[in-house]
């Protein structure tokens, strides 16, 4: 019985120290990856602006066949919008571009339904270099007590980032051909 209460305890004690540290978390977080691109940003940037060309290198596309999908508002650039709806991989939510520069930037704001509420910032930037474009996918957004927990378990910048990495990486591949 002494062996039990002294499992608990030490139970308890990890729990709270798990919820100590997580409480110590910043309160946004920011998530950015970039990939010099061979291509002018005149040849990458419409890829990215108009949600009708995301099937091509999104790998978000890539999580649920069957999602169902929405487009609406402008055709492409701000005011375009996107809904879907998926299984629990894809989730549900909605994106719109509320600021586009051409061949520049776009700034969508980014809507999570489902599995879990969240809005974020997604920005992309294309910058012109020697050899090409460098392009930058990033997302930004407020980082909720029940995130910082989840967080201290998992590494939330390795799992999105390596989602932008592949994204990235389509996108050289298609632009560069």
């Amino acid at each position: 019985m002494k062996a039990l209460k002294i499992i608990a305890a030490l139970l308890a004690c990890v729990v709270v120290l798990t919820l100590a540290y997580a409480a110590t978390r910043p309160d946004a977080f920011r998530v950015e990856r970039n990939l010099l691109i061979q291509a002018a940003p005149e040849r990458i940037f419409p890829l990215v602006n108009d949600f009708h060309q995301w099937g091509q290198w999104s790998p978000y596309e890539k999580l649920d066949p069957a999602m169902q999908r929405s487009f609406g508002g402008a055709d492409s650039g701000k005011g375009a919008t996107y809904a879907w709806e998926g299984n629990d991989k894809a989730g549900k939510g909605r994106m719109e571009i509320v600021d586009s520069q051409p061949a520049s930037r776009i700034a969508i704001d980014l809507q999570f339904i489902e599995p879990f509420a969240a809005r974020n910032l997604a920005e992309f930037s294309f910058r012109p270099e020697a050899g090409g474009t460098r392009v930058s996918w990033s997302m930004q957004g407020p980082n909720p007590y029940i995130a910082k927990v989840m967080q201290v378990f998992m590494d939330f910048d390795h799992m999105v980032g390596r989602d932008f990495e592949a994204g990235l990486a389509t996108l050289k591949q298609i632009t560069e051909k």
